[in-house]
Protein backbone atom coordinates (compact mmCIF):
# COMPACT_ATOMS: atom_id res chain seq x y z
CA UNK A 1 0.00 0.00 0.00
CA UNK A 2 1.59 3.17 -1.43
CA UNK A 3 2.04 5.92 1.79
CA UNK A 4 -0.74 8.49 0.39
CA UNK A 5 -3.54 5.35 0.81
CA UNK A 6 -2.44 4.38 3.89
CA UNK A 7 -2.66 8.25 5.01
CA UNK A 8 -5.95 7.70 3.13
CA UNK A 9 -7.41 4.65 4.76
CA UNK A 10 -6.49 6.22 8.49
CA UNK A 11 -7.93 9.60 7.99
CA UNK A 12 -4.52 11.67 6.87
CA UNK A 13 -2.81 10.08 10.22
CA UNK A 14 0.84 8.06 9.54
CA UNK A 15 0.33 4.93 11.03
CA UNK A 16 2.75 5.84 13.86
CA UNK A 17 0.81 8.45 15.30
CA UNK A 18 -2.67 6.52 14.55
CA UNK A 19 -0.86 3.71 17.27
CA UNK A 20 0.40 6.76 19.16
CA UNK A 21 -3.17 8.47 19.37
CA UNK A 22 -5.49 6.02 18.78
CA UNK A 23 -4.77 1.95 19.03
CA UNK A 24 -6.38 0.47 21.96
CA UNK A 25 -7.13 4.01 23.48
CA UNK A 26 -9.72 6.12 21.95
CA UNK A 27 -12.16 5.88 19.08
CA UNK A 28 -11.89 7.19 15.58
CA UNK A 29 -14.13 8.15 12.78
CA UNK A 30 -12.42 8.40 9.38
CA UNK A 31 -14.68 9.86 6.68
CA UNK A 32 -14.03 8.59 2.99
CA UNK A 33 -10.96 6.26 4.15
CA UNK A 34 -11.90 4.18 1.08
CA UNK A 35 -13.35 6.45 -1.67
CA UNK A 36 -15.63 5.43 -3.92
CA UNK A 37 -16.42 1.84 -2.00
CA UNK A 38 -18.01 -0.21 -3.48
CA UNK A 39 -19.32 -3.83 -2.06
CA UNK A 40 -16.64 -6.50 -2.78
CA UNK A 41 -19.20 -9.21 -2.09
CA UNK A 42 -22.14 -8.77 -3.64
CA UNK A 43 -25.37 -9.42 -1.31
CA UNK A 44 -25.75 -12.69 -3.47
CA UNK A 45 -22.46 -13.94 -2.84
CA UNK A 46 -22.70 -13.43 0.70
CA UNK A 47 -26.38 -15.17 1.02
CA UNK A 48 -24.54 -18.10 -0.74
CA UNK A 49 -21.49 -18.03 1.38
CA UNK A 50 -23.94 -18.44 4.60
CA UNK A 51 -25.26 -21.81 2.73
CA UNK A 52 -21.20 -23.66 3.24
CA UNK A 53 -20.55 -25.68 5.97
CA UNK A 54 -17.33 -24.70 6.25
CA UNK A 55 -18.18 -21.35 6.86
CA UNK A 56 -19.50 -19.81 10.18
CA UNK A 57 -22.79 -17.27 10.12
CA UNK A 58 -25.19 -16.08 12.24
CA UNK A 59 -28.80 -14.50 11.69
CA UNK A 60 -29.95 -11.88 14.42
CA UNK A 61 -33.52 -10.78 14.18
CA UNK A 62 -35.54 -8.22 16.09
CA UNK A 63 -34.49 -4.84 17.75
CA UNK A 64 -35.18 -5.41 21.32
CA UNK A 65 -37.98 -3.05 21.17
CA UNK A 66 -41.14 -4.07 18.70
CA UNK A 67 -39.07 -7.32 18.34
CA UNK A 68 -37.66 -9.67 20.58
CA UNK A 69 -34.09 -10.23 19.82
CA UNK A 70 -33.74 -14.25 18.00
CA UNK A 71 -30.33 -16.06 17.11
CA UNK A 72 -29.90 -18.53 14.67
CA UNK A 73 -26.66 -19.93 13.50
CA UNK A 74 -26.00 -21.26 10.27
CA UNK A 75 -25.26 -22.93 7.53
CA UNK A 76 -29.34 -21.00 6.18
CA UNK A 77 -29.98 -22.34 2.65
CA UNK A 78 -32.00 -19.09 1.01
CA UNK A 79 -35.68 -19.45 2.32
CA UNK A 80 -34.73 -19.83 5.48
CA UNK A 81 -33.51 -16.10 5.50
CA UNK A 82 -36.02 -13.22 5.24
CA UNK A 83 -37.74 -11.29 2.90
CA UNK A 84 -35.58 -8.29 1.81
CA UNK A 85 -38.83 -6.53 2.62
CA UNK A 86 -38.44 -7.37 6.14
CA UNK A 87 -37.17 -5.01 8.21
CA UNK A 88 -34.61 -5.56 11.64
CA UNK A 89 -32.97 -8.15 10.28
CA UNK A 90 -28.92 -9.05 10.29
CA UNK A 91 -27.08 -11.76 8.35
CA UNK A 92 -23.30 -11.86 9.94
CA UNK A 93 -20.77 -14.10 7.99
CA UNK A 94 -17.18 -14.69 9.30
CA UNK A 95 -13.70 -14.76 7.36
CA UNK A 96 -15.00 -13.59 4.42
CA UNK A 97 -11.47 -12.46 3.86
CA UNK A 98 -10.71 -16.71 3.78
CA UNK A 99 -13.01 -16.97 0.95
CA UNK A 100 -12.59 -13.96 -1.63
CA UNK A 101 -9.67 -12.60 -2.77
CA UNK A 102 -10.87 -8.86 -2.88
CA UNK A 103 -11.53 -9.38 0.73
CA UNK A 104 -7.95 -10.80 1.72
CA UNK A 105 -6.74 -7.55 -0.27
CA UNK A 106 -8.62 -5.17 2.02
CA UNK A 107 -7.51 -7.01 4.97
CA UNK A 108 -3.69 -6.38 3.83
CA UNK A 109 -4.54 -2.59 4.04
CA UNK A 110 -4.35 -2.99 7.49
CA UNK A 111 -1.19 -4.99 7.40
CA UNK A 112 0.21 -1.58 9.51
CA UNK A 113 -0.53 -4.22 12.04
CA UNK A 114 1.35 -7.08 13.52
CA UNK A 115 -1.07 -10.34 11.64
CA UNK A 116 -0.43 -12.19 14.98
CA UNK A 117 -3.00 -9.39 16.07
CA UNK A 118 -5.44 -10.57 12.98
CA UNK A 119 -8.64 -12.73 13.60
CA UNK A 120 -10.90 -12.02 10.52
CA UNK A 121 -13.32 -10.03 8.26
CA UNK A 122 -17.11 -10.40 9.61
CA UNK A 123 -19.02 -9.13 6.53
CA UNK A 124 -22.78 -7.77 7.56
CA UNK A 125 -25.73 -7.56 5.96
CA UNK A 126 -28.99 -5.70 7.21
CA UNK A 127 -32.52 -4.91 6.07
CA UNK A 128 -33.49 -1.14 7.85
CA UNK A 129 -33.56 -1.17 11.50
CA UNK A 130 -31.37 -4.26 11.59
CA UNK A 131 -28.50 -4.70 14.18
CA UNK A 132 -27.03 -6.81 17.31
CA UNK A 133 -27.97 -4.37 19.49
CA UNK A 134 -25.55 -2.00 21.97
CA UNK A 135 -22.82 -4.66 22.66
CA UNK A 136 -19.18 -4.47 23.86
CA UNK A 137 -16.02 -6.21 21.70
CA UNK A 138 -13.14 -7.75 23.62
CA UNK A 139 -10.69 -6.48 20.48
CA UNK A 140 -10.12 -3.96 18.36
CA UNK A 141 -12.44 -2.81 15.60
CA UNK A 142 -12.71 -1.26 12.12
CA UNK A 143 -15.91 -0.70 11.11
CA UNK A 144 -16.00 0.17 7.21
CA UNK A 145 -19.36 0.68 5.47
CA UNK A 146 -19.11 -0.64 2.16
CA UNK A 147 -23.29 -0.43 1.28
CA UNK A 148 -25.73 1.88 2.23
CA UNK A 149 -25.93 3.83 5.61
CA UNK A 150 -25.37 2.63 9.27
CA UNK A 151 -26.30 4.63 11.99
CA UNK A 152 -23.29 4.62 14.96
CA UNK A 153 -23.94 5.25 18.68
CA UNK A 154 -20.92 5.01 20.66
CA UNK A 155 -19.74 5.34 24.35
CA UNK A 156 -17.01 4.84 26.82
CA UNK A 157 -18.37 1.92 29.32
CA UNK A 158 -17.35 1.99 32.59
CA UNK A 159 -19.62 -1.00 34.05
CA UNK A 160 -20.52 -3.80 31.48
CA UNK A 161 -23.84 -6.06 32.51
CA UNK A 162 -26.09 -7.38 30.08
CA UNK A 163 -30.01 -8.07 29.36
CA UNK A 164 -30.34 -11.65 31.14
CA UNK A 165 -32.29 -13.82 29.26
CA UNK A 166 -31.60 -12.76 25.97
CA UNK A 167 -29.51 -14.66 23.00
CA UNK A 168 -27.17 -11.74 22.57
CA UNK A 169 -25.08 -9.92 24.92
CA UNK A 170 -27.04 -6.65 25.09
CA UNK A 171 -25.76 -3.98 27.49
CA UNK A 172 -28.05 -3.42 30.40
CA UNK A 173 -27.18 0.02 30.14
CA UNK A 174 -25.54 1.85 27.76
CA UNK A 175 -25.22 5.57 27.20
CA UNK A 176 -23.37 7.04 23.78
CA UNK A 177 -21.59 9.69 24.03
CA UNK A 178 -21.22 10.55 20.09
CA UNK A 179 -23.70 9.22 17.25
CA UNK A 180 -22.72 9.26 13.78
CA UNK A 181 -24.47 7.96 10.59
CA UNK A 182 -21.80 6.45 8.11
CA UNK A 183 -21.39 6.80 4.12
CA UNK A 184 -20.06 4.11 1.89
CA UNK A 185 -15.87 4.14 2.61
CA UNK A 186 -16.17 5.99 5.89
CA UNK A 187 -14.56 4.16 8.81
CA UNK A 188 -15.17 3.94 12.51
CA UNK A 189 -11.97 2.07 14.79
CA UNK A 190 -12.76 1.69 18.40
CA UNK A 191 -10.84 -0.20 20.81
CA UNK A 192 -11.72 -2.97 23.45
CA UNK A 193 -14.67 -2.67 25.55
CA UNK A 194 -16.00 0.71 23.93
CA UNK A 195 -19.92 0.26 23.72
CA UNK A 196 -21.67 0.86 20.45
CA UNK A 197 -24.50 0.72 18.41
CA UNK A 198 -24.93 0.35 14.70
CA UNK A 199 -28.46 -0.01 13.20
CA UNK A 200 -28.93 0.13 9.51
CA UNK A 201 -30.27 2.81 7.42
CA UNK A 202 -32.34 1.27 5.00
CA UNK A 203 -30.19 -1.64 3.46
CA UNK A 204 -26.70 -1.49 4.53
CA UNK A 205 -23.55 -3.71 4.31
CA UNK A 206 -20.42 -3.54 6.93
CA UNK A 207 -16.78 -4.81 6.88
CA UNK A 208 -15.69 -5.45 10.00
CA UNK A 209 -12.14 -5.82 10.73
CA UNK A 210 -11.39 -7.67 14.22
CA UNK A 211 -7.91 -7.53 15.59
CA UNK A 212 -7.63 -10.20 18.88
CA UNK A 213 -6.63 -9.02 22.02
CA UNK A 214 -6.40 -11.98 24.13
CA UNK A 215 -7.01 -11.92 27.95
CA UNK A 216 -3.82 -13.43 29.93
CA UNK A 217 -6.02 -16.23 31.19
CA UNK A 218 -7.66 -17.11 28.26
CA UNK A 219 -3.91 -17.31 26.61
CA UNK A 220 -2.57 -19.53 29.35
CA UNK A 221 -4.94 -21.94 28.67
CA UNK A 222 -4.41 -22.17 25.13
CA UNK A 223 -1.03 -22.69 25.60
CA UNK A 224 -0.64 -24.81 28.42
CA UNK A 225 -2.74 -27.23 26.43
CA UNK A 226 -0.81 -27.24 23.39
CA UNK A 227 2.57 -27.59 25.65
CA UNK A 228 0.80 -30.55 27.45
CA UNK A 229 0.26 -31.73 23.96
CA UNK A 230 3.74 -31.44 22.45
CA UNK A 231 6.03 -32.11 25.24
CA UNK A 232 6.89 -35.93 25.71
CA UNK A 233 8.35 -36.20 29.72
CA UNK A 234 8.92 -39.87 29.25
CA UNK A 235 8.67 -42.54 31.85
CA UNK A 236 11.42 -40.93 34.62
CA UNK A 237 8.41 -38.02 34.91
CA UNK A 238 5.65 -40.20 36.49
CA UNK A 239 4.52 -39.27 39.76
CA UNK A 240 5.59 -42.23 42.23
CA UNK A 241 5.08 -42.66 45.70
CA UNK A 242 6.67 -45.68 46.72
CA UNK A 243 6.95 -44.43 50.61
CA UNK A 244 3.77 -43.33 50.96
CA UNK A 245 2.20 -44.51 54.28
CA UNK A 246 -1.67 -45.96 54.14
CA UNK A 247 -3.58 -42.61 54.33
CA UNK A 248 -5.50 -41.81 57.43
CA UNK A 249 -7.87 -39.08 55.44
CA UNK A 250 -8.26 -39.99 51.88
CA UNK A 251 -9.64 -37.41 50.49
CA UNK A 252 -6.25 -35.31 51.16
CA UNK A 253 -4.33 -34.47 47.97
CA UNK A 254 -1.17 -35.51 49.10
CA UNK A 255 1.72 -32.47 49.24
CA UNK A 256 3.86 -34.66 47.64
CA UNK A 257 1.80 -34.84 44.57
CA UNK A 258 1.24 -30.93 44.87
CA UNK A 259 4.77 -30.55 44.66
CA UNK A 260 4.91 -33.03 41.23
CA UNK A 261 2.07 -30.92 39.63
CA UNK A 262 3.83 -27.22 40.35
CA UNK A 263 7.33 -28.67 39.10
CA UNK A 264 5.63 -29.91 36.10
CA UNK A 265 4.26 -26.89 34.71
CA UNK A 266 7.72 -25.23 36.08
CA UNK A 267 9.35 -28.04 34.20
CA UNK A 268 7.40 -26.64 30.90
CA UNK A 269 7.58 -23.04 31.55
CA UNK A 270 11.09 -22.81 32.18
CA UNK A 271 11.60 -24.00 28.41
CA UNK A 272 11.49 -20.47 26.33
CA UNK A 273 11.67 -22.09 22.74
CA UNK A 274 8.72 -24.92 23.75
CA UNK A 275 6.69 -21.75 24.85
CA UNK A 276 7.59 -19.78 21.46
CA UNK A 277 6.79 -22.50 19.44
CA UNK A 278 3.35 -23.29 21.08
CA UNK A 279 2.60 -19.76 20.50
CA UNK A 280 3.54 -19.20 17.12
CA UNK A 281 1.85 -22.78 15.90
CA UNK A 282 -1.28 -21.35 18.06
CA UNK A 283 -1.31 -18.08 15.96
CA UNK A 284 -1.17 -19.54 12.66
CA UNK A 285 -3.80 -22.67 13.82
CA UNK A 286 -6.52 -22.48 10.67
CA UNK A 287 -10.44 -22.38 12.00
CA UNK A 288 -11.63 -25.64 12.37
CA UNK A 289 -13.82 -23.94 8.96
CA UNK A 290 -10.93 -24.14 7.24
CA UNK A 291 -9.46 -26.63 4.73
CA UNK A 292 -6.93 -26.35 1.63
CA UNK A 293 -7.14 -28.48 -1.77
CA UNK A 294 -4.34 -30.06 -2.41
CA UNK A 295 -2.88 -30.66 -5.47
CA UNK A 296 -0.68 -34.06 -5.46
CA UNK A 297 2.02 -34.71 -7.90
CA UNK A 298 1.90 -30.77 -8.55
CA UNK A 299 5.43 -29.21 -9.70
CA UNK A 300 6.08 -26.09 -7.93
CA UNK A 301 5.48 -23.16 -10.46
CA UNK A 302 7.97 -20.13 -10.86
CA UNK A 303 6.57 -17.85 -8.16
CA UNK A 304 4.34 -18.22 -5.38
CA UNK A 305 2.02 -17.05 -2.82
CA UNK A 306 0.49 -17.76 0.32
CA UNK A 307 -3.11 -18.76 0.01
CA UNK A 308 -5.21 -16.29 1.52
CA UNK A 309 -6.58 -18.88 3.99
CA UNK A 310 -2.89 -19.31 5.15
CA UNK A 311 -1.19 -17.96 8.14
CA UNK A 312 2.07 -17.17 8.17
CA UNK A 313 4.35 -15.64 11.10
CA UNK A 314 7.80 -16.12 12.55
CA UNK A 315 10.28 -15.12 15.43
CA UNK A 316 14.32 -15.07 16.07
CA UNK A 317 14.50 -19.04 15.51
CA UNK A 318 11.26 -20.08 14.07
CA UNK A 319 8.95 -19.96 11.31
CA UNK A 320 5.25 -20.78 11.49
CA UNK A 321 2.78 -22.10 8.77
CA UNK A 322 -1.06 -22.84 9.47
CA UNK A 323 0.26 -24.83 12.83
CA UNK A 324 3.17 -26.07 12.00
CA UNK A 325 6.96 -25.04 12.79
CA UNK A 326 10.26 -25.37 11.49
CA UNK A 327 13.42 -24.20 12.75
CA UNK A 328 15.65 -22.43 10.18
CA UNK A 329 18.58 -19.82 9.76
CA UNK A 330 20.79 -18.44 7.07
CA UNK A 331 19.70 -17.77 3.95
CA UNK A 332 16.41 -19.98 3.81
CA UNK A 333 15.05 -18.21 7.11
CA UNK A 334 15.60 -15.22 5.40
CA UNK A 335 14.12 -15.78 2.57
CA UNK A 336 11.00 -17.89 4.63
CA UNK A 337 10.48 -14.56 6.16
CA UNK A 338 10.67 -12.88 3.23
CA UNK A 339 7.35 -14.94 2.12
CA UNK A 340 5.81 -14.04 5.13
CA UNK A 341 6.51 -10.54 5.14
CA UNK A 342 5.79 -9.83 1.68
CA UNK A 343 3.19 -12.92 1.27
CA UNK A 344 4.97 -14.23 -2.06
CA UNK A 345 8.21 -14.80 -3.62
CA UNK A 346 8.81 -13.40 -6.94
CA UNK A 347 10.76 -15.61 -10.16
CA UNK A 348 13.98 -13.63 -8.91
CA UNK A 349 13.65 -14.29 -5.12
CA UNK A 350 12.55 -17.88 -5.88
CA UNK A 351 15.39 -19.24 -7.98
CA UNK A 352 17.47 -17.67 -5.32
CA UNK A 353 16.52 -20.55 -2.51
CA UNK A 354 18.45 -23.69 -1.55
CA UNK A 355 17.31 -26.55 -2.98
CA UNK A 356 15.54 -27.93 -0.18
CA UNK A 357 14.17 -25.19 0.45
CA UNK A 358 12.46 -25.34 -2.65
CA UNK A 359 11.70 -29.32 -1.57
CA UNK A 360 9.52 -27.45 1.22
CA UNK A 361 8.05 -24.70 -0.35
CA UNK A 362 7.06 -27.90 -3.23
CA UNK A 363 5.39 -29.79 0.25
CA UNK A 364 3.39 -26.73 0.78
CA UNK A 365 2.27 -25.94 -2.70
CA UNK A 366 1.38 -29.32 -3.11
CA UNK A 367 -0.65 -29.08 0.24
CA UNK A 368 -3.08 -26.27 -1.82
CA UNK A 369 -1.03 -23.65 1.43
CA UNK A 370 0.69 -21.50 -2.07
CA UNK A 371 -1.00 -20.48 -4.97
CA UNK A 372 0.86 -19.58 -8.35
CA UNK A 373 2.26 -15.43 -8.32
CA UNK A 374 1.17 -14.34 -11.92
CA UNK A 375 4.33 -13.03 -13.83
CA UNK A 376 3.14 -10.09 -16.40
CA UNK A 377 5.88 -9.89 -19.81
CA UNK A 378 6.85 -6.10 -17.93
CA UNK A 379 7.91 -8.27 -15.05
CA UNK A 380 5.70 -7.28 -12.45
CA UNK A 381 3.65 -9.83 -10.28
CA UNK A 382 -0.22 -9.77 -9.82
CA UNK A 383 -2.50 -11.73 -8.61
Amino acid sequence: MTKPARLELLGGLSPQAFMRQHWQKKPLLIRQAVPNMQPLVSRQALFDLAQQHDVESRLVCGNGVTEAWQLQHGPFKRRQLPSLSRSCWTLLVQGVDLQVDAVAALRDRFRFLPDARLDDVMVSYATNGGGVGPHVDSYDVFLLQAKGQRRWRIGPQKQVRFKEGEPLKILAEFKPTHTWVLEPGDMLYLPPHYAHEGVAVGECMTYSMGFKAETMHGLAGALMARLADQEPFGQDYRYADPQALPAKRPANIPANLQDFARQSLMQVLQKKDAVDVALGEWLTEPKPQVWFEGRAGARLPRAVRLDRRTQMLYDARHVYINGESWRCQGDDARWLKTLADQRCLTPVQLAQTSAALRLQLQAWWQAGWLQALVVNRDNRVSV
